[in-house]
């Protein structure tokens, strides 16, 4: 079976959930097929990467110029992060920032570039609109996260599939791009196939998208065109602690933390090293939103540092040292006959495994009562609670979103239509570009923006082509 895409009608969702057709399949990409429709020239979007970005372009250029023929090749599923994002709830954007530069702050690699026109053009609560537009409710909880109201990525997955299949976008996976170039007249010519396998078969575009995530095939790509690659490297990950009394805790969580970073080498722009959130302790170490920003933030400090660095934690952020020393004098006069270990001063928010944790690392036995606790100690209790160190051996991954720092750099496109400055009509979108966001919502709607700008001006220009054609055959 050829690949028609002369046939705007052709949809090929039921085909990517079934594996009945696969002998029918072998065969799907031919150039002659492309390149021509009725003696016209044919205007060919392909799309490398079946992600969110990769979707969400597709089916907007294919909006804005329903006369295009749209390819999307992704070598694996579609929408495979979308699906398993948020524990396969899909954090699909953040409704708490809908000012464009406090936005474009939660980006690690793209806060100063990203302070310009791009969350103008699509932003979250475009994103939000889009999907509500089309039958998927949302609802944002308390920390900004915005999720379906049905609490399962299939509604987010299923719209986008369907939207692209009600479009006429053509969705083919299983296969790879290996290589693109320019021809003389400006088109692309792409070429498609398995990597395994010895035959690969050649498509000729007028726009040329890449969304790939942050696979090295997007990047081999990138270079094939001119453009440099910032090396990636691991960002939103865990940190290893070896504390054996700490990993005895794992499952504890904290409602409110300051967790500030130091490494062995500090530079000037460490001030971002220093997060306020949650944070949860598990059997290897640490985790949770103020962790996962930490990680983002020192994404490449913690590289080169080998992923090892001190990690002191406040954990009665709210309450001031010299306030915890006269909670714990007050509470020693008021429960004096008690056990240490039983009882704490409840503005502290503890519980009782974690201040026994405290209470061993200050040197204090479990049984000595209250009444005999010296002043030092005292003391020592309120630092530990405000200053508690925490050595960091190593990096776990965040299994839910695996996130990269690195790509394309951005000043080697146009963030105002995601083209190439060095090659035209070839577009990038998605985590493919040094780009990325802390937890919370931020990597997709980097993902939704990004695809959204570059589908506009993909389609005004396809659209714009076809009226001159037009106008050329007298129709």
């Amino acid at each position: 079976m050829n690949l028609k895409l002369a046939n705007p009608l052709w949809v090929p969702v039921k085909a990517l959930l079934c594996r009945a057709t696969t002998t029918r399949r072998r065969n799907l990409f031919t150039a002659t097929a492309i390149n021509s429709l009725d003696g016209k020239k044919e205007e060919v979007l392909v799309v490398v990467g079946g992600g969110a970005a990769g979707v969400y372009g597709a089916i907007r250029a294919k909006t804005l110029s329903p006369e295009l023929r749209v390819l999307v090749i992704e070598k694996g599923r579609f929408l495979s992060k979308v699906k398993i994002s948020g524990g396969g709830r899909c954090n699909v954007t953040n409704g708490h920032c809908t000012d464009t530069i406090r936005l474009a702050e939660n980006y690690p690699r793209g806060n100063k570039e990203l302070k310009g026109s791009f969350f103008y053009t699509h932003g979250p609560a475009d994103t939000m609109s889009w999907f509500s537009e089309r039958g998927v409710p949302l609802k944002t909880e308390d920390d900004g996260r915005v999720f379906p109201v049905s609490d399962n990525s299939a509604s987010v997955v299923d719209c986008l599939l369907h939207e692209a299949t009600i479009r006429g976008v053509r969705l083919e996976r299983g296969k790879s791009v290996l290589s693109a170039s320019t021809k003389p007249d400006g088109k692309f010519l792409v070429k498609v196939g398995k990597r395994t396998a010895d035959v690969s078969e050649s498509i000729q575009a007028s726009y040329l998208l890449i969304a790939t995530g942050s696979s090295p095939q997007g990047h081999s790509l990138a270079t094939q065109f001119g453009h440099s690659i910032v090396d990636p490297v691991p960002s939103l990950f865990t940190f290893k602690i070896n504390d054996p009394l700490l990993a005895e805790l794992a499952g504890i969580s904290f409602s409110k933390v300051q967790a500030k970073l130091k490494l062995e080498h500090p530079r000037s722009d460490m001030s971002k090293l220093v997060q306020v959130g949650p944070m949860l302790v598990t059997h290897w170490g640490l985790s949770g939103p103020v962790i996962l920003r930490l990680s983002a933030w020192g994404a490449r400090h913690l590289f080169t540092s080998e992923y090892k660095g001190l990690l002191s934690v406040d954990f009665i952020p709210d309450i001031n040292i010299e306030t915890a020393k006269s909670l714990l004098k007050q509470h020693k006069l008021q429960f004096s006959k008690n056990k240490v270990s039983n009882t704490f001063p409840p503005q502290f928010g503890l519980v009782n495994r974690f201040w026994r944790y405290i209470l061993d690392r200050e040197g204090s036995s479990k049984d000595t009562l209250w009444a005999s606790l010296s002043n030092n100690s005292l003391s020592s209790i309120s630092d530990l609670l405000k200053h508690c160190t925490f050595q960091v051996t190593g990096k776990g991954q965040y299994k839910d979103e695996f996130v990269t720092a690195g790509g394309v750099p951005l000043s080697e496109i146009s963030l105002k239509t995601m083209e190439s400055r060095l090659v035209p009509n070839l577009f990038f979108a998605g985590e493919v570009l040094n780009v990325d966001g802390v937890t919370g919502g931020f990597n997709f709607q980097n993902a939704w923006s990004g695809g959204y700008i570059a589908g506009t001006h993909i389609g005004k220009l396809a659209s714009n082509m076809s009226s001159t054609e037009r106008k050329v055959v007298g129709l």
